[in-house]
């Protein structure tokens, strides 16, 4: 399987080789105000799947677990790409909504349920963790 994606100005792209290893969603007050919504929903990769052409600005925060996260993003058009969690070495967890075809994702993963709007429902078949599982 290969994914593609990018950016809204287009001036980064990405290319996925393979299926991702999970699809979730992140509840996170971060995650939250960085989508500029209730969530944020995300497919995790190896980083060796994945090829980025374009330049990414990085902004270091600091996740609700005290935790550093490094959030990617595009520099012109403000796009959030992807975060990197210096727990989760060679990983990239890629903002779902850029992907070209989301037509595949069906997140069974909610993370940090304990921050979720509370409106937010859950199909019978999720699997919820209050914070970030592990």
């Amino acid at each position: 399987m290969t994914m593609t994606g990018g950016c809204l100005c287009g001036a980064v792209r990405y290319t996925i080789e393979g299926d991702p290893l999970l699809s979730a969603v992140c509840h996170c007050r971060n995650c939250q105000k960085q989508a500029g919504s209730a969530m944020s929903v995300l497919i995790g990769v190896r980083d060796t799947q994945m090829e980025i052409t374009g330049t990414l600005t990085t902004y270091q925060d600091t996740g609700e677990s005290g935790d550093p996260v490094y959030r990617r993003f595009c520099g012109i058009c403000g796009s959030p790409i992807l975060s990197d969690l210096p727990s989760q070495q060679g990983m990239h967890f890629v903002k779902a909504g850029t992907l070209d075809d989301v037509s595949g994702l069906d997140p069974k993963m909610h993370f940090w349920t304990a921050s979720a709007q509370p409106w937010v429902r859950y199909t019978e078949d999720a699997v919820k963790f209050d914070k970030t599982p592990g």
